[in-house]
């Protein structure tokens, strides 16, 4: 995940790449190049570290949602911990041409790449029992009120799984995001200027 632009804004490309660094699992210390895009970066180490500690029990052979994917970095480091299967979005060619890249150097056929804005692509989807995901990462820029129409969408479309968990890094400044009822608060923290939660969907009648 990255904090970034955001969605259909232009973008502005500096040379070189930048690096960042799995923290675990097979591929742990493998340094992975992402684009200098402005405002791009990865979620820090301890924050990741913090994360899949939470999810130690729910990442190996979970199906896996990276919208924003940005980086990379939370859908990379969750497929070096075993998980099935990754679905990494972003809107940008630039930024998919690195995922790319990097997909190819960790030889994995485990990743799969959609260039859309993580609206479009959820208001696009339909209810599948066989897609439906474990782990969702949400990680959207911030002051857009992106995340909430994310978090319903993932809901309303059928896309997760029975006591699916679901990731969600906001501006600290949103103490009460807007989520589907039958989310509940599993885990939460603040570092920095960032707050982020972890929510596990609870299962509902209809279900």
């Amino acid at each position: 995940m990255a904090r970034r632009h955001p969605e259909r804004s232009s973008q502005k490309v500096s040379s070189g790449n930048q690096q960042l660094r799995i923290i675990g699992g097979e591929w742990r210390g493998r340094k992975l190049n992402f684009p200098d895009v402005e405002g791009l970066r990865p979620t820090p180490d301890r924050v990741r570290e913090t994360l899949f500690n939470w999810l130690a029990l729910y990442i190996p052979g979970g199906r896996c949602l990276d919208l924003f994917s940005g980086s990379g970095a939370l859908g990379f480091e969750a497929l070096s911990r075993g998980a099935a299967h990754v679905t990494m979005v972003d809107n940008s060619s630039v930024v998919i041409r690195q995922l790319r890249q990097n997909i190819q150097d960790l030889k994995t056929q485990s990743a799969e790449l959609i260039t859309d804005s993580a609206l479009d692509w959820l208001e696009k989807r339909s209810a599948d029992l066989e897609v439906q995901f474990d782990v969702v990462f949400i990680d959207p820029p911030f002051h857009k009120d992106l995340a909430a129409q994310c978090c319903l969408l993932l809901e309303q479309k059928g896309l997760l799984a029975n006591n699916a968990m679901i990731y969600l890094e906001t501006e600290k400044e949103l103490t009460d995001p807007v989520v589907p009822e039958n989310w509940e608060l599993y885990r939460e923290k603040t570092a920095g200027q960032v707050t982020y939660r972890l929510y596990q969907r609870a299962v509902t009648r209809s279900s």
